[in-house]
């Protein structure tokens, strides 16, 4: 995928940018700072503040209008006339560098920031437009690690360019070089036409601000998604805010070990961004979410417990090759980088939800609404660290700490408000730590629209198995005395699981079931049976009941058979006793979820889905 013309061009050229506005942004605050700048307006701690609030703002104007743009023209096209303006902003910064024309360059760093708030929504939604399905996570890990490398490289050039002799020569031909290469990589990229109806763009920055945020609250899951991405931004912003500091005032050390710091932070975002390709096997995975937020917690607790003493002697700086030197550091060093690659466990699968539910031709418009309340969370960052180390005057350490302690009041607010994430993350470790799920046929359930998924019913954990072989969400018809097993209750009830029983038993939970049915496909959700109506008593599949065939007759949607292998003999299945009594003898055993080609249900009727459902069993490995 890397290196298909479909991903590449546009991966270098996002690559491109990230780097290009690292290095102008930086070069122009280290070139404020070091130069002593007589004349200057304002102060310098002013101009630099001032600069990170300029560079910030258009994202607050203009994302709205972005995120419109984006989804209603070709985004390749977007993309080569956002670059082109790129050159002509840097080729305008060249001059005002070289003639050292302070206030200009920060007119240009607004512009650049403009430029990179109607990059961002393109960005992203282009992904879900050019990917495969299961090549989603893969391709947002890879914009992940190229950005983080890209700022990490960036940052470090320009202080190594300032440093040098010809610094405003240097600084101008690099600006002006990137932008141009990028222009160039992105006449590669291949037209990408809008999906969805075309709507007529309006320029309403407030309120076009307040109705793309009021857009994805309308999705709940969106927009909980959107807060945990921002939270990490608050986070990642806080940490990197603090890094110069924290490194002087408890690290005693010099401006190398900085660099250091950012470093292993942003290496550690990118090591966490290819890890969580590696470990989502192919598919959006929420489930690896919860370790990312357990990472954040408990590496950023043990940073505060990893500072060491400070040093006999309290007139010692520590050097970047002396830091390194001394194995005290190393505890704090391996927590920053954890805290990082926890950072993109968390971050990678959140983008790539966002893209994979959002409405065709309303993605960018989403992550418009997410650039927006990052830049709000970033903000309120800075205040928060401005009013707690400086009114407050609490130690970098201690707002460390309240990040971590932060990180874990978020993530429960977060699973509370949406449960798919917790059972997705319960899918998850059945699946992958106490199973070995193998999926096959995962392309044959439908991406959209109502469909019915036929399965066979052999453990009480067969709706989490297969809930975790779908990036789809999916409602469950189970029997009522299952959906109410106390362990997994709550699981099952904010599932949406629709709790059916025979008509001697309940007549009205059994033909409520049928209604529920019936309403879940006409709101076009995906509807998964088990049409031998208990678990199995012997392994072998059952007759299919007739329920089946009454819903296929009221609503004549595809179906999807799927069978489930593996299972048999596990201490949720009635093998040895009944299910949960016996002792667990299995662990990280084989379990495969074989998925059929959709047919038409109603002709083949029950017998016939019963037919494909017991191919797709004793079909071999």
């Amino acid at each position: 995928m890397l290196i298909t013309r479909r991903f590449f061009p546009y991966f270098v050229t996002q690559c491109l940018g990230a780097l290009n506005d690292n290095i102008y942004k930086n070069v122009l605050l280290l070139l404020v700072t070091y130069s002593q700048v007589n004349e200057l307006p304002i102060s310098v701690n002013m101009f630099v503040n001032l600069a990170a609030g300029v560079f910030i703002l258009p994202f607050f104007l203009f994302s709205a209008h972005a995120g419109m743009v984006a989804d209603n023209v070709d985004k390749a096209m977007l993309i080569r006339r956002l670059k082109l303006i790129e050159f002509i902003i840097m080729s305008c910064a060249a001059v005002a560098i070289l003639s050292q024309s302070y206030l200009v360059m920060l007119l240009l760093l607004f512009l650049m920031g403009t430029q990179s708030a109607y990059f961002g929504p393109v960005k992203y939604s282009l992904l879900p437009q050019t990917l495969k399905e299961n090549e989603l996570v893969t391709g947002n890990a890879w914009v992940e690690m190229g950005t983080f490398i890209s700022i990490l490289v960036g940052t470090l050039s320009a202080g190594l360019i300032v440093a040098s002799d010809n610094s405003l020569v240097a600084a101008s031909a690099t600006v002006v070089t990137l932008a141009a290469i990028g222009y160039l990589s992105s006449r590669a990229i291949p037209a990408l036409p809008p999906q969805g109806k075309i709507e007529k763009i309006r320029f309403t920055p407030l309120s076009g601000t307040w109705r793309s945020i009021a857009k994805v609250r309308q999705t709940p899951s969106i927009w909980m998604a959107i807060l945990a991405i921002s939270w990490f931004w608050f986070l990642g912003a806080t940490y990197l805010t603090q890094f110069p500091n924290f490194a002087k005032l408890h690290l005693h050390a010099d401006a190398t070990v900085v660099s250091l710091l950012l470093a292993l932070f942003s290496i550690g975002i990118a090591v966490g961004s290819w890890i969580c390709e590696r470990v989502s096997y192919g598919h959006v995975e929420l489930g690896v979410i919860p370790f990312g937020v357990l990472g954040l917690t408990v590496f950023g607790v043990d940073l505060i417990f990893a500072i060491p003493p400070a040093p006999v002697d309290l007139s010692t700086v520590y050097s970047f090759s002396t830091f390194i030197a001394a194995s005290q550091h190393y505890r704090v060093m391996a927590d920053l980088f954890m805290v990082g690659l926890s950072g993109g466990l968390f971050i990678v699968p959140l983008y790539a939800f966002i893209q994979s539910r959002a409405e065709k031709g309303e993605c960018a418009q989403a992550i418009a609404a997410n650039n927006i309340v990052n830049a709000f969370f970033m903000v309120t960052a800075a205040v928060l660290s401005i009013v707690l180390l400086g009114l407050l005057e609490w130690s970098i350490p201690q707002l460390f700490l309240l990040l971590a302690a932060l990180n874990t009041v978020v993530a429960l607010y977060v699973y509370s408000q949406v449960p798919e994430f917790a059972q997705r993350f319960v899918s998850y470790i059945l699946s992958h730590v106490m199973y070995r799920v193998n999926v096959t046929g995962r392309e044959h359930i439908p991406a959209q629209g109502a469909g019915v998924i036929v399965c066979n019913h052999v453990s009480y954990v067969d709706a989490l198995i297969i809930m975790g072989s779908s990036t789809r969400p999916m409602r469950f018809v189970m029997d009522k005395s299952i959906s109410e097993i106390p362990l997994l209750k709550y699981l099952f009830r904010h599932a949406g699981v629709i709790p059916i029983c025979s008509p001697k038993q309940c007549e009205k939970t059994y033909e409520q079931a049928f209604e529920h049915i019936h309403q879940a496909l006409n709101n076009e959700e995906l509807v998964c049976i088990f049409p031998e109506g208990r678990l199995s008593a012997d392994g072998d599949i059952a007759e299919f009941r007739p329920g089946i065939e009454r819903i296929l007759a009221a609503d004549p949607v595809s179906v999807t058979p799927m069978a489930l292998k593996g299972l048999w003999g596990s201490y949720f299945s009635h093998k040895g006793g009944h299910a949960l009594t016996t002792r667990p003898k299995r662990f990280w055993s084989r379990v495969e979820v074989n998925i059929g080609e959709t047919v038409n249900g109603v002709e083949l009727g029950r017998h016939g889905l019963h037919q494909q459902v017991s191919e797709l069993f004793e079909r071999k490995s």
